[in-house]
């Protein structure tokens, strides 16, 4: 089964959603999103790292507040209107205090999540991490796999895709290779052989996908979003230009997009990502209000290969099983 999620959707159909699409009622840090549809309930689920922005910081350089972090949920009957869902219900035993970037896929018969873990809360960056596999039935109870063996004690942010001819492919980022984005193989979603880095400059929140024809893959360069793509899912071609590296004119949509995510639809495919919040006039006056950010969506437009967004224009959302 195709990693990305196959969906009918009739062009430039559907209710226009809102800006922000989705801002967490907790904490307000949502951030890193995974999105998939519920098999059982119909209803479209979003898997996030819930920062706590709300944190007071000791100085400027403390970082608890990007550690301690649960995965937040939250669910949609159409894709536009989002309720918040509370917390996943991952398990400490294989996991930890501090948890990032879920990414949640439908293989063979049922769920599988690889999760981002750094042991412990920390004041800085600096601190192991490494990437677990759980499963589940129902999107509702995980249980613990395996940790990942991807030769470096420093790796976030996976992606997997399930090839047409057979396996999968994991692409993440190494931070002990210049926080490269790398690559590897499985037959069978336990056993990886980890491959050469795939792009020369650093970068994080890697998303794979087929769309168009194409095996495609954005991912964070802190500058905007880079795009590449493939016509074998081994060689690839870097897009000179960067998508939503230019802040949006709505307020709470005026930074770089960071983190996508990826909905096909048919032939459509929507992006969602995250944006942190120095463009409110909120941050104007209070500092710490930049850390805060929220979630966004965005139609992708592809022509002659190159992928373009305009996120100052209605995105008009229909989600079809």
């Amino acid at each position: 089964m195709i990693a990305p999620l196959l969906l009918m959707a009739a062009a430039s159909s559907g209710p226009v959603a809102p800006k922000p699409l989705f801002r967490d009622p907790v904490h307000d840090g949502a951030a890193d999103a995974s999105t998939v549809r519920d098999r059982k309930s119909g209803e479209w689920v979003i898997f996030y790292t819930n920062r706590r922005v709300d944190l007071p910081m000791g100085d400027a350089q403390d970082a608890r507040w990007v550690h301690g972090t649960a995965i937040g949920m939250a669910r949609s009957k159409d894709g536009v209107r989002w309720r918040y869902a509370g917390t996943a219900d991952i398990p400490k035993s294989c996991t930890g205090d501090t948890l990032w970037a879920p990414d949640v896929q439908w293989f063979e018969g049922r769920w599988h999540m690889w999760l981002t873990v750094v042991p412990g809360v920390f004041r800085d960056w600096n601190a192991p991490r490494f990437i677990v596999h759980l499963t589940s039935p129902d999107l509702k109870r995980w249980r613990c796999g395996e940790r990942l063996d991807l030769g470096s004690d420093r790796v976030i942010d996976a992606s997997v895709i399930a090839l047409p001819q057979g396996g999968y492919s994991l692409f993440f980022n190494d931070e002990r290779m210049n926080k490269a984005i790398r690559t590897a193989d499985s037959s069978d979603l336990i056993h990886w052989r980890v491959k050469d880095r795939l792009t020369d400059t650093p970068g994080e929140g890697p998303k794979a996908f087929r769309w168009k024809g194409r095996w495609w893959l954005i991912s964070d360069a802190w500058k905007g979003l880079l795009v590449m793509r493939s016509d074998d899912g081994e060689h690839w071609t870097r897009q000179a230009d960067m998508i939503l590296a230019k802040p949006g004119v709505h307020p709470t949509d005026r930074a770089k997009g960071q983190h996508p995510d990826i909905i096909v639809a048919g032939d459509r495919a929507y992006i969602i990502y995250f944006v942190h919040q120095e463009g409110e006039d909120a941050a104007r006056a209070k500092p710490d209000w930049r850390r805060r950010s929220l979630l966004q969506i965005a139609e992708l437009e592809e022509r002659d290969g190159i992928v373009t967004v305009d996120r100052d224009a209605p995105t008009r959302v229909e989600l079809l099983p």
